[in-house]
């Protein structure tokens, strides 16, 4: 495998994947003597866009996916296009350019890639344009972040950026304002309006955000917490908060 090629597992991310980027597909590699409805449309599709498929036995695809539920599905790929500051601006004039408001998922120091996947699956379903992280200290798009993401690695575009505080400055310049969430802050998700162009800042577990990332924000709501735990997985508090955004705007 060369270098670059990136290794794509699970029915749902290679399914996503091969409707919107079939030209990055170099081969595919299914389980041997599985025929049901659920793996033999990608197979068929893999081959209308010219794509090699191969069947393996089991072990030999368990070893491809070191150890991840794979589904008895696996393609390699060319790499994806990385986005970046000018990517994130684009974005959002774009979205203003529909007249639609723009909503951006921001996470501040998340570094585990099931948390990424489940935080890019939360915010395709809540229509979020964008998901914003630094370009060190963050997770990327891996294999396993696009399996736990569910096809959702494919629509969202995951934006590194080189300076978070000043790409947040830049969103503000536009008129976005920020929403950080932080253990310590005195106003509740539920008593925040939340209705207009908005970025929501989610930082890492047990850390939270950075000092810069929360003292650049315009506001800080926090999750009421009514039980003995004193905080949530980052993904799970993501949902909670971009939803409540949802209903806020579905009601405004």
């Amino acid at each position: 495998m060369a270098k670059n090629d990136e290794l794509v597992f699970g029915l749902h991310s290679v399914s996503a994947l091969l409707e919107h980027a079939p030209e990055r597909f170099i081969e595919l590699w299914c389980l041997k003597g599985r025929e049901d409805d659920r793996i033999m449309p990608i197979i068929n599709l893999a081959r209308q866009f010219g794509v090699s498929v191969q069947f393996m036995h089991r072990k030999a695809l368990d070893d491809k996916s070191e150890g991840e539920q794979h589904q008895g599905v696996i393609a390699r790929v060319k790499p994806g296009k990385l986005f970046t500051e000018n990517d994130l601006e684009d974005i959002v004039e774009q979205t203003l350019g529909k007249n639609e408001l723009p909503f951006i998922l921001i996470l501040d120091g998340v570094t585990d890639p099931h948390n990424l996947g489940a935080c890019l699956r939360n915010a395709d379903a809540a229509g979020v344009q964008a998901i914003v992280v630094p370009k060190d200290n963050a997770a990327r798009i891996t294999a396993t972040v696009r399996k736990v993401a569910v096809g959702a690695a494919e629509t969202i575009p995951l934006v590194q950026v080189t300076n978070l505080t000043r790409s947040m400055k830049a969103l503000q310049g536009m008129g976005i304002w920020i929403i950080g969430t932080a253990g310590e802050a005195t106003q509740s998700l539920y008593d925040c309006k939340l209705q207009g162009p908005m970025a929501l800042v989610m930082g890492a577990e047990g850390k939270g955000m950075r000092r810069l990332t929360r003292e650049t924000c315009d506001e800080l709501i926090k999750l009421p917490m009514a039980g003995s735990v004193s905080s949530l997985n980052v993904s799970v508090a993501s949902g909670i908060c971009l939803f409540e955004i949802v209903r806020q705007r579905l009601h405004s």
